[in-house]
């Protein structure tokens, strides 16, 4: 089995860096989801847009990745390992017939710790400035009748120094911005809890909407947005 991470751009210590737990939309050979392949392909199985936007700001804008190489809907990486939903049965009215009655624990061991195993050292090791949690959203869910009007958003538990600083910075630039919104980080903030919030580093867990994300085109300009806002976010944190 390939690794259940990558890690791409060098680092500096003291530097920004960027995680992402949903970046990939890929099934392990040997484990069968039983559903409808083209599934994985939407939110439910990837955070679209999102690795797109972590390679460009890896390549052109000097942010390090700890990213994801399965999907979310094997093992959720963004979830604590007793969370019910940390193989998940169903999301967003779908039913993960292949996760009913699954080996949890094998999940675990062989995707979950690793990935998280290795983006401690990779973080121990790179003492960074800021980190980057990033996300993306779909506009609607299928079982909500609510749109979600946030362009981007912001979340955090008990540590809201990095989130409060780019909130105004993406006001700044005319968004829409959740504070909290669509979910709230007391609530789901697992990687940061564990990553960041225990070490008194500094973060921000940003969730764009995914219709803005969706072409090429698109994830180069919030790669660029991103890189500016973290950049100046993290030279008020000093």
């Amino acid at each position: 089995m390939t690794l259940p991470y990558r890690q791409i751009g060098e680092a500096t210590c003291g530097g920004i860096v960027c995680v992402s737990d949903h970046a990939s939309n890929q099934v392990p050979e040997g484990i069968d989801l039983r559903i409808d392949p083209a599934l994985v392909n939407e939110h439910i199985g990837v955070d679209i847009g999102v690795e797109g936007i972590a390679e460009e700001m890896a390549a052109n804008h000097g942010v390090p990745a700890h990213l994801a190489t399965v999907s979310r809907l094997v093992v959720d990486l963004h979830r604590e390992e007793e969370h019910p939903g940390v193989v998940p049965q169903t999301s967003d009215g779908h039913v993960i017939h292949g996760n009913v009655g699954a080996d949890v624990e094998e999940r675990l061991s062989s995707i979950y710790r690793p990935y998280h195993e290795a983006m401690s050292k990779w973080l121990d090791e790179r003492a960074p400035s800021l980190i980057i949690s990033l996300h993306s959203f779909t506009p609607k869910l299928a079982t909500s009748d609510e749109p979600r009007p946030w362009e981007v958003a912001l979340l955090y538990n008990e540590d809201d120094r990095a989130a409060r600083h780019a909130i105004q910075l993406f006001v700044e630039e005319g968004l829409n911005v959740g504070d909290n919104e669509p979910y709230s980080g007391k609530q789901l903030n697992a990687t940061m809890n564990r990553h960041a919030e225990p070490f008194g580093r500094p973060y921000c867990a940003i969730e764009i909407r995914q219709d803005l994300i969706s072409t090429t085109e698109d994830q180069n300009h919030w790669a660029a947005l991103l890189a500016k806002v973290s950049t100046r976010v993290a030279l008020t944190l000093d």
